[in-house]
């Protein structure tokens, strides 16, 4: 008789066990093909595109010969071609030549000043976004100010600058700290 219980118990045993692995190979194949086969999610990525003035010099070289006293007001713009609102920085790039210590540089959205120092210190390091954002397909129209101060000395005045306006730009939509990429 205890031949008997034990074979039970074996027999129960072994079908527990396969019942067991059958619920287990149905719930896993259940949760593969829910995580699979979820429908019509579609993810999109943006495009950010900014014009600056087209493309064209805000000055070009040559045409003006610095001297103490002396300013140059540009206008010129900027523009978001982007698929999303965006924070935006300007700067210069590739900046050479001694007056570059010594040439203000300010640009001005109105009476508004966004950035104002030397020609050496409005880098890309050491300029932050702009207050405001571009929207979609928005058009700033800005002037920049070149001024040589008086008070510079003729020892200035064969100096040189060459220099790139850039512009940059960073979506808006997450990311509250306006980090550019």
């Amino acid at each position: 008789m205890s031949e008997t219980k034990t074979v039970k118990k074996l027999t129960g045993g072994i079908i527990a066990i396969i019942v067991l692995v059958v619920c287990l190979c149905i719930t896993t194949f259940a949760l593969v093909y829910a995580s699979v086969s979820v429908e019509n999610n579609l993810f999109r990525t943006g495009e950010i595109k900014i014009n600056l003035n087209d493309g064209k010099p805000v000055i070009r070289e040559h045409e003006f010969l610095f001297e103490p006293g002396m300013t140059v007001v540009k206008n010129f713009f900027i523009e978001n071609d982007s698929t999303w609102d965006v924070y935006y920085r300007l700067y210069l790039d590739n900046v050479s030549g001694e007056l570059s210590r010594v040439l203000t540089v300010t640009i001005k959205d109105g009476d508004k000043t966004l950035y104002s120092g030397t020609a050496n210190e409005l880098t890309k390091q050491n300029v932050i976004a702009a207050d405001d954002t571009l929207k979609i397909g928005q058009r700033r129209n800005l002037t920049v100010v070149f001024h040589y101060p008086e008070t510079a000395g003729n020892d200035t005045q064969s100096l040189d600058l060459t220099f790139t306006l850039c512009a940059e730009a960073t979506q808006t939509k997450n990311n509250p700290n306006k980090l550019f990429g």
